[in-house]
This record gives structure tokens, sequence and C-alpha cells, in this order.
């Protein structure tokens, strides 16, 4: 078997290199001379090459040496550069991150996100793809996400939760419904009602049909929403009244006109939005930053509509 020089004999060599003398580069590397020069002694065993001659002044390198110290300063930049990719991937931003978003979210809240991110993090590449909350979790157990956008509580093993902010949901009504009239609803006022709601692909689906049975009203199956402008849509030919959330509300509803929006419990009634990795993943210092911008774009630019939460 072939005996190959070491990381070490090579950064030795570099080192003394550079220096010109011995005792110089030993004390840089903090070791006696007699043993950098047992270390040097072995490279050139190792390679069959004469890399230096001592003088008067100190070492000269022979002409074999010259051609393999510019290998040999290669391979040691190389490999502090390994090391500094390492740490900034541990600690940082950087390199391709997969996100997973579920579409009653994201396009209401990741586009300020991935502003903060490209202003403060411009090497990262951010991959974002949609999915229903259900797919997102399977697929971030399967490693297609490296961390996912979606409705909270997440319960499985091996994974951190990072819970980001509290989002209202409001009730959408058609100009003419008879609640149209009032600015705040409560639970009797529901009672009966037909209510709208998303597939049970949907973290939402789930929260709605406990709501519905909660205040006496009519889950609609027979009309489910595929998306939020869907729901919309429905509740605006008085097909049922829908709950959407907050941002979407300021996003898409708020200028449509099609639909009156009114608050519900006095803003009580809301749903948790969380990111969540797998806690084997090795990203979490990255991951934790990636969180706190989010969470300072809820803080910062939201406020009001939604509640940061820690």
């Amino acid at each position: 078997m072939t005996t190959r020089p070491s990381l070490r004999q090579m950064r030795y060599f570099v080192a003394l290199a550079e220096a010109g003398q011995y005792r110089r580069a030993a004390e840089s590397l903090g070791l006696s001379q007699p043993s950098l020069s047992l270390q040097i002694g072995n490279l050139e065993k190792i390679l069959r090459l004469t890399l230096l001659e001592r003088g008067r002044r100190g070492i000269v390198l022979t002409a074999q040496g010259r051609d393999v110290l510019v290998r040999a300063r290669r391979i040691v930049d190389e490999v502090d550069a390994l090391t500094g990719l390492a740490e900034t991937l541990r600690h940082g931003l950087t390199g391709t991150l997969r996100l997973g978003s579920t579409p009653t979210i994201g396009p209401y809240f990741l586009p300020r996100v991935v502003r903060r991110l490209h202003a403060d993090f411009p090497d990262l590449r951010l991959i974002v793809r949609d999915g229903a909350p259900r797919d997102l979790l399977e697929d971030l157990q399967a490693g297609v996400h490296d961390l996912i956008l979606t409705q909270l509580p997440v319960q499985a093993r091996s994974l951190t939760v990072a819970r980001l902010f509290r989002e209202p949901l409001r009730v959408a009504l058609a100009q003419d419904h008879p609640l149209a009239g009032r600015e705040m609803l409560m639970d009797a006022d529901l009672a009966g009602q037909d209510i709208l709601s998303l597939s049970p692909a949907f973290a939402l689906h789930s929260q709605i049909a406990a709501l519905a049975d909660e205040v006496g009203a009519q889950l609609r199956q027979d009309y489910e929403g595929t998306s939020l402008d869907a729901l919309r849509q429905m509740a605006a030919m008085r097909m049922g009244v829908a709950f959407l959330p907050a941002l979407y509300i300021k996003s898409e509803a708020s200028s449509s006109g099609d639909v009156v929006v009114r608050r519900f419990r006095r803003d009580a009634f809301y749903r948790s939005v969380g990111l969540v990795w797998r806690s084997n993943a090795g990203q979490g210092g990255a991951y934790q930053r990636f969180t706190d911008i989010a969470r300072a774009v809820a803080r910062e630019e939201f406020k009001g509509l939604v509640t940061p939460e820690s």
C-alpha cells in the first residue's frame, strides 16, 4: 500500500517555505525545530523528492520543491475553505435551501421573508414548493424538503418545531348576507349556517369542522374548496360562510369587493403557524436564523394583524 503525505506535513512544508527558516516556521507552528525537521524529512521520503536545501540564510527550495509547494498550498487552502464552508453551513444561511410551504400561508407571508433573506444572505438559493400540510410533512421526513412552513400543531418524532405567529381567522360573507351588517360575529350568529371549508388535506379543514360542530353550524362537504380564492368566491355566491386567514384577507379579499369580512370572537379564533425541520439534519443554527428572520417579519411588517410567538 502506497503511503501518502498527510495534510499536516503539507501544512508544515508550506509554513516552512513561507518562513524561509526552520526557527521561525517552528515558532509559528508551535513545534520544536527537530520535530519540524523530522516531519519535512518524512515528507521527502514519502514523495521520494528533495524539496529544499539548507543555506547560510535559511532554506532554499529546489526546483522540485517549488512545484510541490504550488500544489501543497492549493491543497491547504482548499481544506481551509472547506472548513469555513462547513462552519457557515452549520451557523449561517448559504447554499441551497429547500422550503415546503402550504399555499394558504406561503404566498401571503413568504415574499417579505424572501426579501430580507436575499438582502442579508445573498449567496442563499431558496427553492420553495407548495403542498398540502399532510404532503409537506411526509416530504419533509423523506428528505424532499429541508424545512416546511405550515399550520401547527405538527406531531411527529425527530422533528423540531419553531412557532412563528398566531393568525386570526375571520368570516367572509356575501355582500347581501343577513349577517353582513354586523361588525362582530359570535358563536350564536353561526348557529344553523352553512360553513365552507377546504378539503381534509388541509389543517384548516379539521379546525373549521370542529368549530361548526361546536356552534351548531353545518359543514358543507359537497362544496369543499381547493384554495382560499375558491372559498371566497363560493362565499360571495351565498353558498355558505367561509373562514379566511387574516394574511390572505389583507392580500386578496380586502381588495376584491365581492365579500365582506367580519371579525369572529374578537379575533380569539386563530391558527398557529410555524417552521418545522428534522432534528438530526445538522443545520439547526441555520434554520434558527431563518426562524429569527421570519419572526421579525411577522413582528415588524404584520404588526397588529398577527401575534408573534416564540
